[in-house]
Order: C-alpha cells, then structure tokens, then sequence
C-alpha cells in the first residue's frame, strides 16, 4: 500500500520536472540494458554456429554431434532456452549467411534473435537480408511487422513508381521521395475484388487506415478524405490527402479506377496547387502527388510527366492478391522455431 502521507505531502517546485526527467532516464538505461544482452546474444550465437561450421568441415564432424551439444549444453545451464538442436542448427545457418562477423557486430546485433530467424526463413539471399536488416533497424519494426513486409515483397516494390522527383526536388529529398512511394500498392487486405470503383476503394481504405498506413510506408500521417477546397468559389474534393512527417510536405493522393491517362495529372496538379496555396505552411517544402490507378502504360506515364514541375508520382494499386508467395529455404518455419524454443524452456 501506498503512504497516505506522501499523497498529502506539498509537492515541491520542480518536482514534476525533476521526476520526467528521472523516469526518462531509467527508461533509457533500461533500454540500453536490453540492447547490450541482446548484442551479446546475438554475437554468442553467431560464434557458437561458426564454430560448429568450422569443426564440421575440418573435422568431420556429422549431423549427430549437434544433438549431442544440445544435450550437453542444456545439461550444463538447465535454466537457459535456446540450446535445442533445431536452434543449434539455426546457429549454424545464420553463421554460414552472415561471414562477415564485422557487419554481424554493427548491424544485425541491433536485432533479437527472433529477427534474424525470420530473416533467415523467409529470404534466400544475402542482400535482401541486408536490406530488410538495415530497414528494420531504421523504422524500428516489430518481427511480426517486419515479416509482413517481407512477405508484401516491400524491397521489389519501393521506389519502383514513375515519379519525376529527380527533376522537380533537390536531393536528398528527391531520394527520400522515391523511396517513399511504391509500385504496385497491394490493398488485398480491403476484401474487394478488381470490379470495385473509386469511391469504394477511397471509402473502404479509410476504414482500414491503419492497414493503409502501413502499405503507404513510415512517415504518412492521415489528414482527411474528400477534403474539400474552396477556389473562386467553386467546391472541389481531393480524394486522399497526407502529410509526410520527413519530407514535411503534404501528400495528395487520387485514385483511378482504370487505365492511367496524361489529362488525369492536370486535375492532380491543380489540386496540389490548390493546397500549396491554401494550407502549405511556410516552412512546409512542395506538396507531391501521388496518382494510384488500376493499370498504367510506363512509357505513356514517362511521357505524361516529361514536362512536368510539379513532383509527382504514377502507381499502380492491386486490389486482390497479385504477388507470388513467400520464398522460403529449406530451414524450418518461424512458427516452427518458436515452438521449439517454447518447448526448450519448459
């Protein structure tokens, strides 16, 4: 029980100040606690798979010398989970992909193990590894959220729109721009079917922003649907509007239900006009638009935006599963690791 006399106790001047920045600093140490057992973990784990790797080669050494470490090892520290034979041989993998034991200390230490898991099952190369490693690190991802991104193909898709950010947006903001938009945008988790028009699309993302949020990528804060504006008198409804909170500017974004046509980047370009009049703070840099339709010729889209000032990017949006399944190695699930770490810790 708490001390009633505590809570009838004046509280000094600068006490609450005092106090925040207390607890700010025990959630820092905390942190900064669980990042350094996490390195050693991770930097334990690689030797311990590299070494297994190196005595199975030199010596000749079989399969069977794993279950028999296994048994050894958990014998030798009852109270500690991992050492199952399945999480030895993860061991191993993750040594054999990663070499390079100075890119293992500076970067893929910063992950749990469960992240390198994930990373080992569900990617067959090393430089898909790296960038997914690198973007996890970057956005601070969950592993949950980091494999849905794996699995949406989120490396293929970045950066691949026609856009002519390189030519109307000084760098580095022009490569923050690219990278910021995709191609194609996967809206599967709607329920819709490919028959459905603009405005059920439009309606239905707002009613799973939060899944668009996480299609669109880290930086998009939502602003408002059919946002209205108000020209000369005359209304006019912007279909999606954003603002991105590293690029600082405003996004606006126009679905299409068919097929992608140059006279559909005059109404976006008047739009972003419109905002860059009318709401763009001072200090906010150029609104981008970002026009989303069904299907899109590259060429005709090249062309369209050839002579074009304004930043603007072209996409494609699929409204059903159009992306082949996850690759996978020939190394046990994610699903399966995990029960068997469960059942190494009973």
């Amino acid at each position: 029980m708490s001390d009633p006399s505590i809570a009838l106790m004046r509280t000094p001047e600068g006490y609450a100040d005092w106090l925040s920045e207390l607890k700010a600093r025990i959630h820092s140490a905390q942190q900064r606690a669980t990042l350094a057992v996490n390195r050693e973990l991770v930097l334990l784990y690689w030797h311990m798979g590299s070494d297994i790797l190196v005595r199975q080669a030199a010596q000749g050494w079989g399969a069977k010398v794993i279950e028999r470490l296994a048994h050894d090892l958990r014998t030798a520290f009852p109270n500690m989970k991992g050492f199952s034979p399945r999480n030895l041989k993860y061991m191993r993998a993750f040594a054999e992909a990663w070499p390079d034991v100075e890119f293992v200390q500076a970067v893929l230490a910063q992950l749990p193990w469960y992240h390198q898991l994930a990373l080992l099952d569900k990617l067959p190369s090393t430089e898909t590894r790296s960038w997914y490693a690198v973007k996890a690190i970057e956005h601070n991802w969950s592993r949950n959220i980091m494999v849905l991104h794996i699995e949406a193909r989120l490396h293929e898709r970045q950066g691949n729109a026609v856009t002519n950010f390189e030519a109307t947006l000084p760098k580095p903001d022009s490569d923050l721009a690219r990278e910021s938009i995709k191609d194609p945008y996967r809206f599967d988790f709607l329920g819709l079917t490919e028959e459905a028009q603009e405005r059920e699309v439009e309606h239905a993302l707002v009613q799973h922003v939060t899944e668009f949020l996480l299609e669109l990528g880290a930086g998009f804060a939502f602003v408002g649907r059919q946002v209205m504006l108000d020209v000369g008198g005359d209304e006019f409804f912007i279909d999606l509007l954003f603002y991105h909170l590293r690029l600082r500017c405003y996004v606006v974004i126009e679905l299409k239900a068919g097929t992608f046509k140059p006279e559909h980047l005059g109404q976006l370009g008047f739009y972003m006009t419109a905002i860059d009049k009318q709401m763009k703070h001072e200090l906010d840099n150029p609104t981008i638009g970002l026009l989303l339709c069904k299907s899109k010729n590259k060429l005709v889209a090249e062309y369209a935006l050839g002579d074009k000032n304004q930043p603007m990017g072209i996409a494609e949006y699929k409204l059903e599963e159009s992306l082949p399944e996850p690759l996978e190695t020939n190394l046990p699930s994610i699903e399966q690791i995990e029960r068997e770490l469960q059942g190494d810790a009973v």
